[in-house]
């Protein structure tokens, strides 16, 4: 699970890719979606077997040069550029952007007081294990009562895949489950040994599910987007979300929701006018 992960990024990618958008015909008789090896390599300029040597994991130290012409062939975002770059020194062996150093688990106190400012809107302070942090008192109130913050250190992926109560919360289990794993693979994930740890807990915990998933995931995370969730008081929610990656000393990312629609603002508002909590700060 994870060996070559920089050749599978390069397979999700070209697979992804129409023609049309390459500037490429068709043709009739294309067995499989996306470009084609010859096609990719055509336009990064490389040849057919270097490709091929790629995708495979036979060679996983390609030029800073190369990276770019195929990131440029792909059609790669600046995000997708980044993690294509990471994989590729993640692959070297000795790399690790993180250097091994332990995800942080201390809250700065200006992101404290950012938290504070947010209210009511749910927000939430993660880290690299997608570990709870700290979050708002809007937060506390949508996922309190599913059991996402049961726990010393709630951990949302550990939650998202392993606990039953999941699968009502959200509706679109299977498509959280997936971000979740993207969310673990964006980086040097195996590489990284406490990333390592709580793959080899998920992969026992959540079996064939997490397992599956690790080997078919390849797409990165996305940053934005809607979530629905199905609150026990509130009924079912659409909400739309943003990430804010802070600074990269701390590790750490700010998952902000807001309403997607009239009724899930006036729903939000019904459940801010029945209690108003404090920030809450799960560890630091």
């Amino acid at each position: 699970m994870g060996e070559n992960e920089l050749g599978a990024f390069l397979r999700a990618r070209r697979a992804a890719l129409i023609p049309a958008a390459a500037g490429l015909p068709a043709g009739p008789r294309r067995r499989t979606p996306g470009l084609r090896r010859s096609e990719v390599a055509m336009l990064a300029g490389v040849s057919v077997e270097y490709l091929i040597r790629l995708e495979q994991g036979r060679d996983r130290r390609p030029s800073a040069q190369v990276l770019s012409a195929l990131a440029d062939a792909l059609q790669l975002t600046p995000n997708e550029r980044v993690h294509l770059h990471k994989l590729a020194r993640g692959a070297e062996g000795g790399f690790l952007c993180t250097g091994g150093a332990a995800p942080v688990r201390t809250v700065r106190p200006t992101v404290r007081a950012l938290l504070d400012h947010l209210e009511p809107a749910p927000a939430v302070l993660l880290n690299r294990l997608t570990e709870v942090l700290a979050h708002t008192a809007g937060y506390r109130r949508l996922l309190g009562p599913i059991g996402l913050l049961d726990g010393a250190v709630p951990n949302l992926a550990r939650f998202v895949l392993t606990d039953a109560r999941a699968r009502d919360a959200f509706p679109d289990w299977s498509r959280v489950a997936d971000e979740q794993v993207a969310t673990l693979k964006h980086g040097p994930f195996l590489a990284d040994p406490h990333i390592a740890a709580l793959v080899d807990e998920l992969a026992v915990t959540a079996g064939v599910e997490f397992t599956r998933r690790s080997a078919a995931v390849h797409a990165l995370p996305r940053p934005t987007g809607v979530l629905r969730l199905r609150h026990p008081e509130a009924g079912e929610l659409r909400l739309a979300y943003e990430t804010l990656e802070l600074p990269v000393d701390d590790d750490q990312r700010l998952l902000v929701h807001l309403p997607a629609d009239a009724a899930t603002a006036a729903a939000l508002d019904a459940l801010a006018r029945r209690r108003a909590d404090p920030l809450r700060v799960v560890s630091g």
